[in-house]
């Protein structure tokens, strides 16, 4: 958050949060992403995206193994732990950049930093399969939780519910013993939602920041867009980039992101009009 430093501890090392905007390249390994699916999941593949994504600026890689969209298949756990530990490995060995590892799954989570993963990136915040606290825990790393639900139904306020489910997000990190201070929260654009709730989720995005929170927004690409301009997903760039740089303005700490150089350049500039200052 602007004018807020955080800083996440991952085995030891630090990740600050609140002094520019962090972002994270999505990595998906598997063969059916709504956007990208079967691009990158060999290692020699997923390795060509990774450097041109460092060498674009990206501060964090966040592989998935199980595609989320809509529709989609689960994935057995073994079929997961084959596409993403291989690659994690191989990033890991090449490059020091961070790596996260999009799963809901502990011990996908678990192979994944044994390999050489630095952050948790759950889309059930930790409620899927709580066992995933206890390996953030006994790895010292932070997780971003995301909020989820099945269906698109809420009885009350949207935003009500997204509190109520993340308190239960930290009440399962604190049995865990995974400290508050290792938590950011996703509002889940595109999961659980309507694209309408999303966009009244995005209109009220600074009720969400008001909260005082980290926060990671994940607009990239997402329906939500591909309704407002009557696009397909490889067409969304500059709505994708309205999102995010929207986000920023809110003091927003990660954006996820599949077009790395134009979010680089985006926010390097809305950081710069935000703090008032060019060199941060």
């Amino acid at each position: 958050m602007i004018g807020k430093k955080i800083t996440l501890t991952s085995k030891g090392r630090e990740i600050v949060l609140g002094e520019r905007t962090l972002i994270m390249g999505i990595l998906n390994v598997t063969p059916d992403s709504f956007s990208d699916g079967g691009h990158f999941n060999s290692v020699e593949t997923a390795l060509i995206h990774v450097k041109q994504m460092i060498d674009e600026g990206v501060d964090i890689i966040d592989i998935g193994g199980e595609s989320t969209r809509p529709g989609s298949s689960v994935v057995a756990e073994v079929e997961e732990l084959n596409r993403v530990v291989p690659i994690v490995e191989a990033i890991r060995a090449a490059y020091d950049v961070l790596i996260s590892i999009d799963t809901y799954k502990a011990a996908v989570a678990e192979a994944a930093i044994v390999a050489g993963a630095d952050i948790i990136n759950d889309v059930w915040g930790m409620q899927k399969d709580p066992r995933i606290a206890e390996v953030a825990a006994t790895y010292g790393v932070p997780v971003i939780a995301m909020h989820n639900q099945v269906g698109t139904d809420y009885e009350g306020d949207i935003l009500e519910s997204m509190r109520v489910f993340f308190d239960k997000s930290y009440a399962i990190a604190e049995t865990a013993g995974l400290e508050r201070s290792q938590i950011v929260l996703d509002p889940g654009i595109g999961f659980g939602k309507t694209s309408e709730q999303n966009v009244h989720v995005m209109h009220r995005l600074s009720e969400v920041m008001a909260w005082g929170e980290p926060v990671l927004l994940g607009t990239s690409r997402k329906s939500m867009i591909g309704k407002i301009l009557d696009l397909p997903s490889n067409q969304r760039l500059e709505g994708t980039l309205a999102t995010n740089m929207f986000g920023i303005s809110l003091g927003v700490d990660i954006i996820r992101i599949h077009d790395v150089e134009a979010h680089v350049r985006g926010a390097k500039v809305m950081d710069a009009i935000m703090r008032g200052t060019i060199n941060g």
